[in-house]
């Protein structure tokens, strides 16, 4: 006998930034997703669903904390994030570079390197460039400052003019 349960409400949200549309996703925990619009609504569904099971997409309050920081942050309003996340969409070495990448404060950045070392993996930079590019959490983990160790900016899920304007946007 099967029992059946219901779907996972995560709360879902298309928002407009001068970086293009970005997907939002939280759920009861916090924030879960958020992604660039080079990711469809089905892609973020299908990423929440394979993690956490069946999910209804449903629109309500819960994003608005973080639609609203996310907005005050490219607008230059803003340099850090205080809304609960769900870190569920990561795990193992990951995680870890995720939560050190958090610690990076901003107007600075990090190379690949450094972060490999603080996170005990001295010589696992690419390893950290590949953590960095399975991000969940765009913007609010801020894995746009980190770069290469001769200091170009390497690559980026946004696309590297996106990681450049970011970055610009914060030494000004």
């Amino acid at each position: 006998m099967t029992i059946a349960t219901s779907p996972h409400e995560v709360s879902y949200r298309e928002v407009r930034s001068p970086i293009g549309s970005l997907h939002l996703a939280a759920t009861e925990r916090g924030l879960v997703r958020v992604a660039f619009e080079s990711s469809s609504e089905q892609e973020v569904r299908a990423e929440l669903t394979r993690v956490l099971g069946d999910v209804e997409l449903v629109e309500d309050e819960r994003l608005d904390s973080a639609t609203e920081q996310i907005q005050e942050f490219l607008s230059g309003e803003r340099t850090d994030f205080d809304i609960p996340l769900d870190l569920r969409l990561t795990s193992g070495f990951r995680s870890d570079v995720l939560t050190e990448a958090r610690s990076i404060p901003y107007g600075q950045t990090q190379s690949y390197g450094q972060l490999a070392a603080a996170v005990g993996h001295p010589g696992a930079a690419r390893a950290v460039g590949s953590a960095c590019a399975s991000n969940p959490i765009v913007l609010v983990i801020p894995c746009h400052r980190i770069v290469r160790s001769d200091g170009s900016i390497g690559q980026y899920g946004g696309g590297t003019r996106t990681k450049a304007s970011l970055l610009r946007m914060e030494e000004s």
